[in-house]
């Protein structure tokens, strides 16, 4: 029969478990629990097999609320660990730190409930083999046909002794139909997938499109850059067909929805993870890194396609957020910041949002002065009324199930800053200058708040999406202050993350500003793919091409350790490691983009960039591998319908002959820059015969500028040439025309 702890040891909450040696922030919020805890390795597979006991699995991360929920009510309570402790060996996952781990059981818990989510709860047998799962449990039985958490303990300790065989058996079975349901068809079964994909994602995209707010679903709304780069993508290769036009005003809706939404924090700047509502206005308020790369990305598209600055100034706001708040001076980029903080320094329990969030008094005490001197309109009245701040708060309460933003007001624009100035008798400059002074007196006020924890940990896939998001918008908005900060970036991978010719998986924050590597978890294919993304970004912002000879050496890396010979594709993960039962390759593109798709855009822009055939066909070979779900269901896709998007096309070749670093090659590189042509690449002839672009391309060596300090453009489709440009003028009329030529 299973013990509920009696005479069991457990912790004190003074005393530290094994995951005080970790490195990861959310292994060491666990490091106090009064829970046995392993982290995920030999030692806790082995004392499993020795002591003939389930494993039970918990995986989150150090932002996620519930799982904060879950540590508070069960892995801190001396009593609920007793029975842990004397039944199960316990085993915790950073799903950031271990994606792998993290996929294989939660590609189980879905199957078994239809739905996943984290803290993922999973009891293993000591082969590892899932028997039983799901994401949060309860300490008892409140909730309504939900088992309490520890009663689930007792009667699964219960019976595994009394029938470990079938237990056992079980789990086999269960993992034999995991291996055959996530295998994709075989090589030679699918074809090329066409137009008919790219006809369908937009078809999906619209049909699941709400109107009202943008967005593509009800509620809880999540930001999904992926279908709005599909949309940008569409239009900018089809600009005069109605369908990508209407695609484009669903993307810039959506956008301006989200800016004026409290999903963006719009005194602290940078954009939560999700809104709980239709609105855009109750978000869940962690911070994820991923979002930032991903919403820069969305924005710089917005301005590039309308030129409205009012894009750009939201650009300019992430990455305010992300160098002040999310830096490490060594230049990598934190993870996250949480949801959930004390909202007083003296309180006992965190709140979610608390951080963030106002009462209509604070805000009256803090914005008191007038809105310029002589004027009788005190700044806290233009504010309130701008950003919807009211008596007893504007969160509806059914946004608020735990009370904790009760008399709290999360900031909304419902109105636009012309309209705010008409109500008050004030020109738009006084009343942009009255909301920017008023944001800057609440955000020094919040600095004076307990922060929200900071996850520090610096993940390789999560650096290359920012660092390359960060270099375009360097590129595109002309402000090389963003270029130097991915170089940073760049070079703090290259330093950190980048040994023996393979990238490692995370990066962690040490005392003295320093850098520690942890266990030095080797590289996934997803940090591959973002890196590679990161350096061609950054050639093409800088035309240095060490950056690209070095996205050349990571490509053909990533083919070694993770493309399948056999099935085509990439898995996520390397081959070799005994406790990862599935080789799992992803076929969905979630909050981020998966490896396959990721990788099919740098294949594509690789194969043109350095005349490399074999990248073409591979690319060629992971449509295929995915044709199916293209075919059928792409919007699960939507990053990989873009990358299908510009395999379709003829790219435009742009030659640059002049010298890197001229005042004349920066203002051509600007125009083709700002210019919406996803399908374009670009190289330098700068008479440098011995370098690696040259020996790439010979034909380079016609190309020259005939005087100096001139910069003359190529602009070539279909290996045919027009003649030569000196003039950014005129490199945008060309431009223009052959976008315009490229979607009739």
């Amino acid at each position: 029969m299973a013990s509920a702890g009696e005479g069991a040891s457990s912790a004190s909450s003074d005393e530290q478990n094994r995951l005080a040696s970790e490195k990861s922030p959310y292994l060491l919020q666990h490091a106090s629990n009064p829970v046995h805890w392993y982290p995920w390795g030999d030692e806790a597979f082995s004392a499993a097999r020795r002591e003939n006991k389930l494993i039970f699995l918990s995986v989150g991360y150090s932002t996620c609320h519930w799982c904060h929920v879950m540590e508070r009510e069960s892995f801190e309570n001396p009593d609920i660990a007793k029975i842990m402790n004397a039944n199960f060996i316990n085993v915790k996952v950073d799903r950031e730190e271990r994606p792998d781990v993290d996929k294989v059981y939660m590609t189980f818990v879905t199957s078994l409930s239809g739905s996943g989510g984290w803290p993922m709860s999973v009891w293993l047998t000591p082969d590892l083999n899932p028997v039983y799962g799901g994401t949060y449990f309860p300490p008892n039985n409140r909730y309504f046909g939900q088992p309490g958490f520890p009663q689930l303990l007792v009667s699964l300790a219960s019976q595994w002794q009394e029938n470990e065989a079938k237990f056992k058996e079980s789990g086999v079975k269960i993992m034999e139909v995991l291996d055959r349901t996530s295998r994709l068809p075989a090589p030679g079964t699918s074809s090329m997938p066409g137009e008919e994909a790219v006809a369908k994602c937009f078809a999906q995209l619209s049909s699941s499109y709400e109107p009202h707010y943008g967005g593509f679903s009800e509620s809880p709304k999540f930001p999904q850059p992926s279908n709005l780069n599909f949309l940008f993508t569409y239009h900018a290769l089809r600009p005069h067909r109605d369908d990508a036009k209407r695609g484009l005003e669903m993307a810039l809706h959506t956008l301006t929805k989200m800016d004026r939404g409290g999903i963006h924090d719009h005194v602290a700047q940078g954009f939560a993870r999700y809104s709980t509502d239709e609105r855009w206005h109750v978000p869940h308020f962690e911070k994820m890194l991923y979002d930032q790369a991903q919403l820069t990305i969305s924005y710089l598209d917005a301005y590039v396609a309308t030129g409205n600055t009012k894009f750009s100034d939201v650009v300019r706001d992430i990455l305010t957020y992300v160098m002040r708040d999310l830096s490490h001076p060594s230049g990598g980029f934190y993870s996250a910041e949480d949801a959930d903080s004390l909202p007083t320094a003296d309180a006992k329990e965190k709140r979610e949002g608390a951080f963030c969030v106002w009462t209509r008094e604070e805000i009256t005490q803090l914005l008191s002065e007038p809105v310029r001197e002589g004027h009788e309109m005190t700044l806290d009245k233009v504010f309130c009324h701008h950003y919807s701040v009211v008596k007893g708060g504007n969160v509806n309460p059914y946004q608020d199930p735990h009370d904790e933003l009760k008399n709290q007001n999360v900031l909304i624009e419902h109105g636009t800053v012309e309209e705010t100035s008409q109500e008050f008798d004030l020109s738009q400059e006084e009343c942009e200058a009255a909301l920017a002074k008023a944001r800057e007196i609440l955000y020094n006020a919040r600095q004076k708040r307990p922060r929200p924890h900071l996850d520090d940990k610096m993940l390789t896939s999560w650096n290359g999406m920012m660092l390359g998001a960060m270099v375009r918008a360097g590129a595109v908005l002309g402000d090389n202050t963003y270029i130097q900060r991915a170089v940073k970036a760049a070079e703090f991978v290259k330093s950190y993350l980048y040994k023996d010719d393979k990238l490692l998986r995370a990066a962690y924050a040490a005392p003295n500003d320093e850098v520690s590597l942890g266990s030095s978890i080797e590289g996934y294919a997803d940090d591959y793919a973002w890196i590679i993304r990161g350096f061609i970004n950054l050639y093409e912002a800088t035309l240095d091409t060490d950056w690209l000879e070095l996205a050349e050496a990571l490509q053909d890396k990533q083919n070694e350790l993770f493309w399948d010979p056999q099935g085509n594709g990439y898995y996520m993960t390397q081959a070799g490691d005994e406790s990862i039962l599935l080789r799992i390759k992803e076929d969905q593109d979630g909050a981020e983009p998966s490896a396959n798709s990721v990788s099919l855009g740098n294949l594509i822009r690789l194969s043109t960039i350095l005349d490399h055939p074999e990248y073409r066909t591979k690319a060629e070979a992971i449509f295929c591998l995915f044709s199916d779900r293209l075919n059928k269901i792409p919007i699960a896709l939507p990053e990989m319908t873009t990358a299908l998007l510009l395999y379709q096309q003829s790219p435009v070749q742009i030659i640059l002959a002049g010298k890197n670093g001229s005042n004349s090659l920066k203002e051509m590189m600007h125009v083709i820059h700002t210019e919406p042509i996803p399908d374009r690449v670009f190289m330098l002839a700068d008479d440098n015969q011995e370098s690696f672009m040259y020996a790439r391309h010979p034909s380079l060596s016609r190309y020259h500028p005939k005087v100096t300090d001139e910069t003359l453009a190529y602009v070539c489709r279909n290996f045919k040439c027009l003649l030569p440009v000196n003039n950014p003028d005129q490199l945008r009329e060309i431009l223009k025309k052959s976008s315009e030529a490229s979607g009739q």
